[in-house]
């Protein structure tokens, strides 16, 4: 006998239900994981040890790392794989934070000093934009631009210059 598409569709879809509950226990102890994550985050801050790091990069650097080997030798000893890779990223994480978020702030590029009188009727913003825009293309030619590009992760030239004009 032939079944429509429909008819085999729904099958599945049944089928894949109880299957989607088994898993809901995991789901439960990725949460708890997250909670506690989100724990030692808040905790981190109040002490003041981020060092600018996101709850994002934070979370991938403490959290995530911990819980991959964790999982992985659960099986053997919990306790001990739990407590051991935990430990080991907070140095790591650190050191690689504050260059990064430093690196963007400190630039030798040449910057306007006031926005471009030519863009007085634009908006405040357009006319931050135009007048960075204006000055990064006249650093081109000089090679005054302080080795960044125009858009950059981290803040290129038009992050810091629009900062600079907002004052």
């Amino acid at each position: 006998m032939i079944l429509p598409r429909r008819t085999y569709l729904t099958a599945a879809m049944a089928l894949g239900l109880p299957a989607a509950m088994a898993l809901s226990p995991a789901t439960g102890h990725a949460r708890e994981t997250s909670k506690a994550c989100h724990q030692k985050f808040v905790a981190a801050r109040t002490a003041g040890t981020l060092n600018g790091q996101t709850y994002k990069a934070f979370k991938t650097a403490q959290c995530d790392d911990a819980a991959t080997p964790a999982t992985t030798a659960a099986p053997a000893t919990p306790a001990a794989a739990t407590t051991a890779p935990a430990e080991a990223p907070k140095p790591a994480t650190t050191a690689q934070a504050t260059p990064a978020a430093t690196a963007p702030v400190a630039t030798n590029a040449t910057l306007p000093s006031a926005v471009s009188a030519k863009y007085a009727k634009e908006t405040a913003g357009k006319a931050r934009l135009h007048t960075c825009l204006d000055q990064y293309n006249a650093n081109k030619s000089t090679n005054a631009n302080g080795g960044l590009r125009w858009i950059e992760r981290g803040g290129g030239y038009y992050s810091v210059c629009n900062a600079h004009l907002k004052g």
